[in-house]
């Protein structure tokens, strides 16, 4: 009898919260942040990048979303410029 074969699903991505940021993580890739300023410093615009992308907003759940939009687009866009080890 053949046991069952077990099928890896690809890690969901989930948010982390860090000191001053917040990390968007799958397994162990890091696919963006979002940052905030030094409390003091802190002008109240929420700062976010994921790959090349990066940008500003007002509000944290804003932020956030731009950054899985970002990490999305990625992940179907054709790579233009791929590394062939050289």
């Amino acid at each position: 009898m053949k046991k069952p074969v077990k099928r890896r699903l690809p890690k969901r991505p989930i948010w982390e919260r860090g000191y001053n940021s917040h990390g968007y993580w799958a397994g162990k890739d890091k696919l963006g942040t979002v940052k905030l300023g030094p409390k003091s410093e802190w002008d109240g615009i929420y700062r976010w990048q994921a790959g090349h992308h990066a940008g500003e907003a007002s509000t944290l759940s804003q932020a956030k979303l731009a950054v899985e939009q970002a990490v999305l687009i990625g992940t179907r866009q054709l790579q233009l410029f791929q590394d062939e080890g050289g």
